[in-house]
């Protein structure tokens, strides 16, 4: 009796691999019929599979073709030393051309004074913090190695508090960001990037432009047949004397074959100022130009 139950047992193991297997393999299938029809259209150019940053976002996806476009809304939460500071922004990218990429976004910054401490000098009033152009060409696609590399341009026109609206002039300063972007698909589902480049800022009261570097690589693993992947994000910055480093754990869920959600946890490595703080980014890809469900 008791062979027969070793038997039985043995027999319903292999099965269960066996279902296994078939079910691993039918979902690599499913995988590559995904990122074959994500990435070989016909009439239009090859465009890799990549996943892309939640925290800093890139102004199109690598490889863009002409017509894709996207909104995007975010809010943030930050825990700083002397008040909290949260973030919104709205923010529109399109693709005018093949492989090009422009964006316009709005970015606001509120803040609320820790209660207990007076950091009204620390405070620097809610805004609107600039008006952000910017652009990004993909030079090179490259199917055998599934690499994609990009340049952009970012500027921002700066603008004050809403508190020295009429104070001061409206327009405060500007940010220049050249950045170069490589993105590499190990497989199928495990993801790298690199986006990196020196910051330059203008103040009207300081006259003078003040140089930092900024490198942002990122890790993700992708769900086979999706978009939705889990990851990390390193945003690291270079300022003077000064250097910051913040791990940002992050997630990406498709709710339906147009509406995405990002979600983002920051970790600063040295805690200076910044405490931990939170992201989330719903990004929506309008129905007219999304001729490919994305799910």
């Amino acid at each position: 009796m008791y062979k027969r139950f070793g038997l039985l047992c043995l027999l319903v193991g292999l099965g269960q691999l066996l279902y296994a297997q078939k079910n691993d393999s039918l979902d690599q299938v499913l995988d590559s019929l995904f990122i074959e029809n994500f990435e070989n259209r016909k009439n239009e150019r090859l465009k890799l599979l990549h996943a892309e940053t939640l925290y800093i976002d890139l102004i199109r996806d690598l490889g863009a073709r002409k017509g894709e476009r996207e909104w995007n809304f975010g809010t943030g939460l930050t825990d700083n030393l002397g008040f909290d500071k949260y973030e919104a922004l709205v923010e529109y990218e399109w693709a005018p051309a093949d492989r090009l990429g422009l964006e316009v976004e709005l970015p606001f910054t509120f803040y609320y004074n820790t209660k207990g401490i007076d950091s009204g000098r620390l405070n620097p009033g809610g805004r609107l913090n600039s008006l952000k152009l910017a652009s990004q060409w993909t030079f090179l696609v490259n199917a055998a190695a599934k690499t994609s590399l990009a340049v952009g341009y970012l500027h921002e026109f700066l603008l004050p508090s809403f508190r020295d609206y009429g104070k001061e002039s409206m327009l405060t300063g500007h940010l220049a960001e050249p950045f170069f972007i490589a993105a590499k698909r190990w497989g199928k589902n495990y993801h790298t990037l690199l986006y990196t480049g020196p910051v330059l800022e203008y103040t009207n009261a300081s006259k003078n432009w003040n140089a930092g570097f900024q490198a942002n690589i990122s890790m993700h693993y992708m769900l086979p047949g999706t978009r939705n992947f889990l990851g990390v994000e390193t945003n690291m910055e270079w300022g003077g004397h000064d250097f910051d480093m913040v791990l940002r754990p992050q997630m990406r869920l498709a709710i339906t074959d147009h509406l995405l959600i990002g979600i983002v946890a920051g970790i600063p490595v040295r805690r200076e100022n910044q405490r931990l703080s939170s992201f989330c980014r719903l990004i929506y890809e309008p129905e007219s130009h999304n001729k490919f469900k994305k799910r």
